[in-house]
């Protein structure tokens, strides 16, 4: 029990660096910038799925923190987030690192996963970007600062840490419950379940994947380094897996129904590309 309490605190402290930067950026750019400056950032999200999807490779799950509140605050576009949300790693690139794996195929499947993650992203800017967002509803940052109560005309830094706090909080309470659910439930019992039926593994591997804890991503892959799930098993779950990133778009963003939209996409997106790789019989 006390383990689950010190991995709570453990991977929320971790993440305290990347919400106080991302809220003093959000804070600068609400407070300091012209109209104009704005629109520049939003009218240079049409590369931001790439370099969503290129940051979003980097180890832990900082960015696609960072990215759940920019985009609730309309900074980057749905394509982009839901890059960095595909590219994400979290707990795995460590892993493998820590394992000795084999570089070429760390890098494959970083590769595989940044691929998927900008071609997507693009796409779902090109087609669905209007389904997402509306020019006369549109959310922004003193939208964001008002749900949160962070008293903006204190200053810059006091409202971005006003931000952190509250967010930090959430993230902890939330993260103690799930580590305290998966203790109860058993990580092999849980290893049982994502290898039980083969196409339906992708399914179980992304359902689990979506749990916004970076227990997922450890489970998934010491699977798979353990050859009890094939890769396909393995991509699938990883793709959706963003640790907290969807733990922070339900807090930060307040449209319920997009939410639960953005969760329904990326379930799916890591579902298609799991059976298919599961089909075609793809290993690594």
């Amino acid at each position: 029990m006390w383990d689950a309490i010190l991995d709570s605190l453990i991977d929320t402290v971790k993440l305290i660096p990347f919400l106080l930067i991302t809220y003093i950026i959000m804070e600068f750019i609400e407070h300091k910038t012209s109209h104009k400056t704005k629109d520049a950032i939003k009218k240079s999200g049409h590369f931001g799925p790439l370099i969503g999807g290129i940051l979003g490779v980097v180890p832990q799950c900082g960015f696609s923190a960072a990215a759940s509140s920019l985009y609730s605050a309309r900074i980057i576009t749905l394509g982009t987030l839901i890059a960095v949300f595909l590219s994400t790693s979290d707990e795995m690139l460590p892993i493998l690192i820590s394992e000795a794996v084999d570089v070429r195929i760390i890098l494959s499947i970083l590769g595989i996963k940044l691929v998927i993650a900008v071609i997507v992203g693009f796409i779902i800017d090109l087609f669905f970007r209007k389904k997402f967002e509306t020019s006369e509803d549109e959310p922004e940052i003193k939208d964001l600062c008002e749900h949160e109560h962070c008293h903006c005309e204190h200053g810059i830094f006091k409202s971005a840490l006003k931000h952190t706090i509250n967010i930090t909080l959430y993230i902890f309470i939330i993260s103690l419950v799930l580590n305290i659910i998966i203790y109860f439930i058993g990580e092999n019992n849980l290893a049982h379940i994502l290898n039980s039926t083969p196409i339906i593994g992708p399914i179980i591997a992304s359902l689990v994947g979506l749990i916004p804890n970076c227990a997922s991503s450890v489970i998934i892959t010491q699977l798979y380094l353990s050859k009890v799930l094939n890769f396909a098993t393995m991509i699938a779950g990883l793709l959706v897996n963003t640790g907290v990133g969807l733990l922070i778009l339900f807090r930060t963003n307040k449209d319920l129904k997009e939410n639960i939209k953005i969760t329904v996409l990326l379930f799916a997106i890591g579902v298609i590309f799991g059976i298919i790789f599961d089909l075609i019989g793809f290993n690594i």
